[in-house]
């Protein structure tokens, strides 16, 4: 027998099947394609090119040759000869004849140190003997099924943003026509809270003033050019207010605090007010207006209808004669250190939004699985909560809660975010069809779900597909699906640059990665770091085949004994 023995080169084997009394069948050659043979997903797929020599095969014969990884067999080749009956390959008697054998068997632990063996029988009519057992190819190399479950989780993102600009409203109202100030109007409710507030902002850290707004209108009734120059003159009135109002006040602001916005006739505000109004004809007066494009046309139309309808003149208009005082602000929210502590002493207080964020500043998870357990608690109907509270449970590797949790985040709102969740436990699970369907309608959610999908790659023995979809991760899976797809030295740059640089696996993979390409230094250099790490991987490394050709090698074998 004749036999290269690494993988990636073909094994060739020639077999002598010998009759009592009777040559039926000459030498047959058998080339594999892969020695030893590879697991790709869950399975073992034998590639055989089968060469029967001329005059190989009686004429009359027929063989059925079965091919076989340690106790599994793969399905029968039927070969027979020129004038033999029945099924199978015909083979020429003088050419003889080659042909290519392909099978797949499910792989299971005990094909990993087995033998590819060629048994069989040949028969002549009622001659019939079992062809001697012949080792053809070794087998089988596993690497595959080092893919960690590292499936990356996602949380359900806060919307939190410490500072939001924010406003306080007041608003001074004019007679028709006029823009003087009446000293009423100061006494006003909303005037003195606006003074109130003014103080209280003062005194407030978290409240900031950046300006103050006079928005000033006038009714929409009357001469255009008048109106806009009432405006103007109501801005300026409503800044001598505002003044008069912040030195009531503790709050101090100089005049760049002001800023002046006459906005003229009020349409929208005129339209909006009747709309909301219980004025019976009121569709038929806004109907009248949006068929009246021209201004001029439209006041005389106001003022016509303010005739007919007093509730116009009495209700409507008034209230358009107007200067808002409009005080812009920044409102500054917690601390970090402040959201800490309200989250142990009021967490009552605090909005979903503070607390998502508020997970976000603890390294423990044990402290996240507090706040989020009081953001589901207290915003039972946010599917966040449920789906980080699933989220620590799967990073402290209690993958039962954290199943459920992810589930009802997801019946609450289905998105992205938990559907990658909930695939990446189908593919521990085990159950990667359902797995795929759940990350694939989740791809929009970012890069994480496709290092999901990377991983069932490996597992379905796709090795470049999860290279693209591991993308830019440094990791051992990404390591590990370029070495199986034969980029080595991509492969050992990943593992470099990855957590694993200097972990026991690492270590291991760097050594496959050398009885790959043949270095015998790499090889035990490496697995001499791996066991430093984890002795128990010496056992493994004893019968991996992926060292077969290294094993007789006394340096080897000093480093695995």
């Amino acid at each position: 027998m004749k036999k290269q023995s690494y993988k990636g080169l073909a094994a060739i084997a020639v077999a002598a099947a010998m009759l009592t009394g009777c040559k039926l069948i000459g030498p047959v050659e058998y080339t594999v394609q892969q020695d030893p043979v590879e697991m790709h997903g869950d399975s073992v797929k034998v590639n055989v090119t089968v060469k029967v020599p001329e005059k190989g095969l009686n004429k009359k014969a027929t063989a059925e040759i079965t091919p076989k990884l340690g106790n599994k067999a793969f399905k029968t080749i039927t070969i027979k000869g020129e004038k033999a009956t029945g099924n199978g390959q015909t083979i020429n008697f003088k050419a003889g004849s080659t042909f290519n054998y392909t099978d797949v068997i499910a792989y299971s632990p005990d094909l990993e140190v087995a033998d590819l063996m060629i048994t069989g029988k040949v028969n002549k009519g009622k001659k019939e003997e079992e062809l001697e057992p012949m080792k053809i190819a070794d087998g089988t190399i596993v690497t595959p099924l080092w893919v960690q479950n590292d499936d990356k989780a996602l949380i359900g993102t806060d919307n939190f943003v410490r500072t939001t600009e924010e406003t306080y409203t007041a608003q001074i109202n004019y007679l028709k026509g006029k823009y003087n100030l009446r000293s009423s109007e100061l006494k006003e409710d909303d005037i003195k809270e606006l003074q109130a507030w003014l103080t209280a902002a003062a005194a407030n850290p978290k409240v900031a003033p950046k300006k103050m707004n006079l928005i000033s209108y006038a009714s929409p009734e009357g001469e255009t050019v008048d109106n806009d120059q009432l405006a103007r003159d109501r801005a300026n009135s409503g800044q001598e207010a505002a003044v008069k109002i912040i030195k009531k006040s503790d709050f101090e602001a100089t005049a760049t605090f002001f800023s002046q916005m006459p906005k003229g006739e009020d349409w929208s505000g005129f339209e909006k007010a009747v709309r909301e109004s219980d004025l019976e004809d009121k569709n038929l007066i806004i109907r009248v207006l949006e068929m009246t494009p021209d201004l001029n046309k439209r006041e005389q139309e106001i003022i016509n209808m303010a005739k007919t309808y007093k509730e116009l003149e009495k209700d409507i208009l008034p209230s358009l004669r107007r200067t808002q005082l409009q005080v812009v602000y920044d409102k500054i929210g917690w601390s970090d250190e402040e959201l800490k502590n309200l989250s142990k002493t009021k967490a009552d207080t605090l909005t979903i939004e503070e607390l998502l964020f508020t997970a976000t500043l603890y390294e423990d998870l044990s402290e996240k699985m507090r706040i989020y357990d009081l953001a589901k608690k207290n915003y039972p109907e946010d599917w966040r909560g449920h789906n980080n509270v699933g989220y620590v449970y799967y990073m402290q590797n209690d993958l039962a809660n954290a199943k459920s949790n992810f589930q009802k985040a997801n019946d609450l709102n289905e998105n992205p975010v938990t559907l990658n969740n909930l695939g990446m436990i189908a593919r521990i699970e085990g159950d990667r069809d359902r797995a795929t369907e759940l990350l694939n309608s989740a791809v929009s959610a970012g890069p994480e779900v496709k290092y999901n999908l990377g991983i069932i790659d490996i597992q379905y023995g796709d090795y470049a597909e999860a290279i693209g979809n591991f993308g830019g991760e440094t990791t051992f899976n990404k390591a590990l699906a370029q070495t199986l797809n034969g980029d080595y030295s991509a492969a050992l740059s990943t593992l470099d640059g990855s957590m694993d640089a200097e972990s026991a696996i690492g270590y291991y993979l760097k050594a496959v990665i050398g009885a790959r390409q043949d270095n015998l230094d790499m090889v035990v250099n490496n697995l001499k770091s791996a066991f430093a790490k984890d002795p128990g991987l010496k056992e493994k490394a004893a019968k991996d085949r992926e060292f077969l050709k290294f094993m007789e090698n006394a340096a080897f074998k000093n480093v695995v004994k």
